[in-house]
């Protein structure tokens, strides 16, 4: 979640910009027609593919890269880019450095930082989008009416985690319907002695989940593509007093004392441990508590998850690097080939081999989940079916709310400022990005 500083991520969203504008940058690689798939096990010998990943990405492929180096006698390797991620990628980018894949988030606004129409494959028409459940097909990896992301793992999740034995001792006996209800349970927690939520300030990146949350009614009714035309934005109050809602939440006592400097790594403890009774939080958040239990049966009977909005129960999907690939148009016809089998591959035949692997939820409709998966993690991929993206989805560009959001619990900005803070910054982003109205 760390970005850059916005002068020096403003000037690589130009510098990309301007490689699009000149016919001879990016390598002069043809995207590949809609359709175009080789066989997912025909012989490469004599190609190598490099695909980048990020450091909690490093291994994700590597079951994948066994069977198909065995199956196609191609040759994988693997790079592993510093964090932070996004910006280390982008950097490369701008400077004509590409691989032939790489794991990226596939949101609206990390796509096009990557200029995809000069950069990257289209992968309509990918042979395995008719496997694909239908609520995950086109929930992300697409813009301007094409397809750039081949997603593998469900994508993240904004929503509540609570420890079940906590509620169970407050006579709580089910989840909130919606936001304003959880505010009620937290309140009546708290007068029971139990602190309602935990919030890793310390951290700072977990902050802009409280306002994002709050957002979903609005997501769903078309406010992103409003502040995508600058017809609304970060000041409007639909956000402002989302980021009011949330200090005064703070203010009133239903968070942990620590909450300025308490981290990522301390959340897992606290819910666990039943010292706060709710999270809100991603995926990786799940995969945190997995490394702290001894297993599924634990983990499930010590953790729910329910989604939340202030409508009802919606979750508010964003997708992170982890959870698709991208691939990059090189210039190498036989290499920009030998990627798109990688990933036929990969959703093909491989498929199931993968899922087992890493013990996680199936993406297709005939490949089964592993039992050895937590019911929390099928609760949380179940939850897409009813979601709206988050503002990394639908957004344009990508702000540093959660930086601006954490000053404020600092004490250094008040909530206009934050609102304001933001704003500026995606007018900034965007206006680089060349988008009209800005």
């Amino acid at each position: 979640m760390k970005k850059l500083p916005l002068t020096l991520a403003t000037a690589m969203v130009a510098t990309l910009l301007a490689a699009c504008s000149d016919s001879t940058a990016g390598g002069g690689g043809s995207a590949a027609a809609p359709g175009s798939w080789p066989d997912p096990t025909a012989k490469l010998d004599g190609v190598t593919l490099t695909v980048w990943t990020a450091q909690n990405s490093t291994d994700t492929a590597k079951s994948v890269i066994k069977a198909f180096t065995a199956a196609t006698g191609a040759k994988v390797q693997t790079v592993t880019v510093p964090d932070p991620y996004e910006q280390g990628v982008q950097t490369k980018v701008a400077t004509g450095d590409k691989p032939d894949l790489a794991f990226w988030q596939p949101t609206a606004s990390q796509l096009t930082v990557l200029q995809p129409a000069t950069n990257l494959q289209v992968l309509d028409d990918a042979p395995w989008l008719d496997k694909l459940d239908p609520s995950v097909r086109d929930i992300t990896g697409l813009l301007d009416g094409k397809r750039y992301g081949a997603l593998i793992t469900t994508p993240a999740v904004e929503g509540v985690y609570y420890n079940k034995k906590v509620f169970e001792q407050a006579g709580i006996t089910g989840t909130p319907k919606n936001f304003d209800e959880m505010i009620q349970v937290a309140r009546t927690l708290k007068g029971k002695g139990v602190t309602p939520f935990y919030e890793a300030g310390g951290d700072r990146w977990p902050t802009q989940w409280w306002v994002q949350v709050q957002l979903a009614d609005a997501a769903k009714a078309g406010f992103w593509a409003k502040v995508n035309k600058n017809e609304e934005g970060f000041e409007s109050p639909v956000v402002l007093d989302a980021i009011k809602k949330y200090k005064s939440l703070v203010d009133e006592g239903l968070f942990n004392s620590d909450l300025k400097t308490a981290t990522f790594e301390d959340q897992g403890d606290a819910l666990l441990a039943g010292k706060a009774a709710m999270v809100i939080q991603v995926n990786s958040y799940l995969n945190q508590l997995q490394a702290k239990t001894s297993g599924p049966a634990e983990l499930d009977q010590k953790v729910g998850f329910f989604p939340i909005s202030p409508s009802g129960n919606v979750g508010t999907a964003i997708p992170d690097q982890s959870n698709a690939l991208v691939a990059f148009r090189t210039g190498d016809a036989k290499r920009e080939a030998a990627a798109r089998q990688f990933l036929a591959y990969w959703m093909g035949p491989g498929y199931a081999d993968f899922v087992a692997a890493r013990g996680t939820v199936s993406l297709e409709t005939a490949v089964p989940t592993p039992g050895n998966v937590p019911k929390i993690a099928v609760a949380i991929h179940q939850s897409l079916a009813n979601s709206v993206g988050s503002f990394q989805s639908l957004a344009i560009a990508n702000p540093d709310l959660y930086l601006n959001l954490a000053d404020m619990l600092y004490g250094k900005k008040t909530p206009e400022q934050v609102a304001k803070a933001t704003q500026t910054q995606f007018a900034q982003l965007a206006k680089a990005q060349g988008a009209a109205g800005f």
